[in-house]
């Protein structure tokens, strides 16, 4: 086989449905998709197509990090976001999957809760701030509301999913053998959703992160999506950008953890 044919088959082995990748081909292509994008940007910015006003330079970009880390206590506004975040997450998560739980499970609660459930998770996050700021006030405890509200009715339906994909042959096995409701939730489907549940904490830590500005907008004085609200008043759009990357990057941490947890509890899912 001539050398052309040999790269053609390396190239047309790799897009193989759901092949498998070695680990220094995957980061290549990570790798790949995040400089592009860079790339591009840079490109733009140094094009004079559009005014730096408008559309800053990574290296513009970079400086305001820098200043904004000297300066102007970058470190205490990641803090402060980062903690407002986790909290409300949670606080959604230690109510959301007891409950989906229950209405995976039983149908008198599906009946009972589910349409309920759906009709609030279509309300918007951000039409409830009146309402928290009446019920709850201007302190840390509204900024953490606005998350848990934005993310508890979509994780309540998420993890009642994944208990409802647990295979009945599972449960009427257990049944056979003689176990009892509560043996087998315990010992049989909640063990077998646990995969599928990891993956909706990942997934709704996700969409935590993205209600941080709105809950920002309750009477704050400090935070990344304060500051990225701030920086808009005075046109800085420089500082916008770096704190719009900055909790793409904290969320990105954030979400390879969660992928790491789950290859560390979940091995057989990844063997080849």
């Amino acid at each position: 086989m001539s050398s052309r044919h040999k790269i053609f088959a390396g190239w047309n082995s790799l897009w193989v449905i759901r092949g498998h990748l070695s680990r220094q081909t995957y980061l290549m292509f990570a790798l790949a998709g995040m400089l592009l994008p860079l790339g591009a940007w840079w490109g733009v910015s140094v094009s004079g197509w559009m005014d730096k006003v408008f559309m800053p330079g990574p290296v513009d970009v970079l400086a305001r990090t820098y200043t904004w880390f000297m300066d102007d206590d970058l470190m205490s506004d990641i803090w402060i976001s980062t903690y407002r975040v986790v909290a409300g997450f949670t606080l959604s998560a230690v109510l959301a999957i007891p409950l989906g739980l229950m209405i995976g499970t039983y149908r008198p609660v599906q009946a009972m809760l589910e349409p309920l459930t759906d009709f609030i998770r279509y309300m918007p996050a951000v039409a409830f701030i009146p309402l928290v700021m009446l019920w709850v006030g201007i302190d840390e405890s509204s900024k953490i509301a606005i998350i848990f509200i934005g993310t508890f009715f979509q994780m309540v339906l998420m993890v009642a999913e994944d208990v409802r994909r647990v295979p009945i042959t599972q449960i009427e096995a257990a049944q056979t053998m003689g176990a009892n409701r509560s043996e087998i939730v315990s010992l049989v489907i909640v063990p077998s959703a646990k995969p599928a549940l990891l993956d909706t904490l990942r997934v709704t830590m996700g969409w935590a992160w993205t209600y941080l500005v709105v809950a920002e907008l309750v009477a704050a004085n400090s935070g990344l999506g304060y500051s990225i609200l701030r920086a808009q008043r005075f046109m800085q759009t420089d500082k916008i950008f770096a704190g719009i990357i900055l909790i793409g990057l904290i969320g990105l941490a954030i979400d390879q953890l969660f992928r790491w947890l789950h290859r560390k509890n979940f091995p057989w899912m990844y063997k080849k």
